[in-house]
């Protein structure tokens, strides 16, 4: 008999992105995949492949206790009718409903810490609340991976987790799906670019504030934004056209596909305030060749030798935001490309998604034995 293996998500487009090859080798090893987590265009190839999709809809922001409640209840209901021999979990609501389910009905999980949340940045309120969860949740998970050591030593500090712990590098990056490719033509103006939620902890406020003060300096410099805005950060519409209109970025709005515009920039700039598990964009753009940008926050600063592949700076601060940018744009044509090399070149000793696979495969193999 097949053994199962079940994984519980909240976005079927970032499971397809970054799971994809895990996914295929389970099923290449003969696994019985099952993928739990809300519909979107990717759920069909996933199935294709093989997958049996429950739909499962995972509200990622809200705070409505008994819509939580109702998930676990759920996930319960799910565990029961599968049996899976192991259940792998991934970002915040999955990681804590997911792991009580699974130790409420005494089953093999392993976690993924994609990014503690920003939560564990607000209020120490919370952030005991937060902790609480987690220790609930994971103390009997068969391993936790985190993608980042401030995560890792955040939860053993609290006493959250003790030895069932590993650490991978993120969710790792596909050499092979992101090539290195020539950087823009010496002529070409500067390009900067933006990739993520609009959304105020992933820093937008800073990256357009500075896009003003760059584009009132360096006219020339093109300054791009993508990504879709948040429907719980509504007033980013008319901020974002303000600035478009005024002609200090270009919105592309959301992509499906965004290698063409990572391609098309110089550097990419993640002004993250925290939360982040290890930038899977920052990875990708290294991957392709191109110099970074980022808050020197753990997720980000990890991607990064500081003046050698890129820049830090202070998350929050629009001025030291500008610094960097500025000294990247003074650089010489040389200069740049050189960066966009040593962004390859790290990814590809540190941060091969295939290091990532190796550590699940091991673990499963491990539960499965």
């Amino acid at each position: 008999m097949k053994k199962k293996i079940l994984l519980l998500g909240n976005h079927g487009f970032v499971i397809y992105n970054f799971r994809k090859e895990l996914i295929q080798e389970l099923l290449r090893q003969d696994y019985e995949v099952h993928i739990s987590l809300p519909y979107d265009e990717k759920v069909d190839t996933m199935v294709s492949w093989g997958c049996k999709f429950i739909e499962t809809k995972v509200d990622r922001r809200g705070t409505n206790p008994f819509a939580d409640l109702k998930l676990i209840l759920h996930y319960m209901k799910i565990l029961k009718t599968i049996k899976p021999d192991v259940v792998l979990t991934y970002t915040i609501k999955p990681n804590l409903y997911g792991g009580l389910a699974c130790r409420l009905l005494k089953i093999p999980c392993i976690n993924n810490i994609t990014g503690l949340g920003s939560g564990f940045g607000h209020n120490s309120m919370l952030k005991n609340f937060l902790s609480l969860l987690y220790k609930v949740s994971l103390k009997k998970s068969y391993c936790v991976f985190f993608q980042n050591t401030e995560d890792r030593n955040t939860l053993l500090k609290s006493g959250v987790i003790r030895s069932n712990h590993e650490l991978i590098p993120g969710s790792g990056v596909n050499l092979k799906e992101f090539i290195y490719k020539p950087f823009p033509q010496e002529e070409q103006d500067t390009t900067f670019i933006f990739i993520g939620r609009i959304m105020k902890d992933k820093g937008i406020d800073q990256y357009l504030e500075a896009a003003k003060i760059i584009k009132r300096k360096y006219p020339k410099t093109l300054l791009n934004v993508i990504g879709f805005i948040e429907t719980t950060h509504p007033h980013y519409n008319e901020m974002i056209k303000e600035y478009s209109e005024q002609g200090y970025i270009t919105y592309c709005g959301y992509q499906s596909d965004v290698k063409p515009f990572i391609e098309q920039s110089h550097c990419i700039i993640q002004a993250s305030h925290g939360g982040e598990g290890l930038s899977n964009v920052l990875l990708e753009t290294a991957a392709t060749g191109r110099a970074l940008i980022a808050s020197d926050i753990p997720g980000c600063r990890e991607t990064i030798n500081e003046e050698n592949n890129g820049y830090t700076f202070k998350a929050k601060d629009t001025d030291d935001l500008v610094i960097k940018m500025e000294r990247f744009i003074n650089l010489s044509y040389v200069e740049k490309v050189q960066m966009g090399r040593e962004s390859r070149l790290k990814v590809e000793k540190e941060f091969d998604r295939n290091i990532v696979i190796g550590a699940y495969l091991n673990k499963i193999t491990e539960i499965c034995k």
